[in-house]
C-alpha cells in the first residue's frame, strides 16, 4: 500500500499496530482458554458460527441464541462472551 500524506501513513501504522495487537489478544486468549488451535484455524471456524436474534412481540425484548453445531465451533466457544439473554 502506497500513501503520499502524513496523515495517511499515520493511519495506515495505526491501523496495521490495532491489527496485531488484536492478532495477539486472540493467541494469548486461545493459550488461555487451552483451545490447540492456530488463530487462523479458530477464524476460520468462529466466521461459520451462526447466531439467532428473535424479537418478542408482546414487549419487544430481544433474544439471542448463537448456534454451535460443529466439533470446532465447540472448541472455540470459550472465546465467546455469551450474555444473560442467551436461551
Amino acid at each position: 500500500m502506497f500513501h503520499f500524506t502524513e496523515r495517511r501513513i499515520e493511519a495506515h501504522v495505526c491501523i496495521c499496530f490495532i491489527a496485531y495487537k488484536m492478532y495477539k489478544e486472540l493467541e494469548r486468549l486461545i493459550a488461555v482458554n487451552k483451545i490447540g488451535m492456530s488463530v487462523d484455524k479458530v477464524l476460520e471456524a468462529a466466521k461459520t458460527i451462526t447466531a439467532i436474534m428473535v424479537k418478542m412481540l408482546e414487549n419487544g425484548t430481544f433474544f439471542t441464541k448463537t448456534l454451535f453445531l460443529t466439533e470446532k465451533h465447540l472448541a472455540v466457544k470459550p472465546l465467546f462472551d455469551l450474555s444473560d439473554s442467551e436461551f
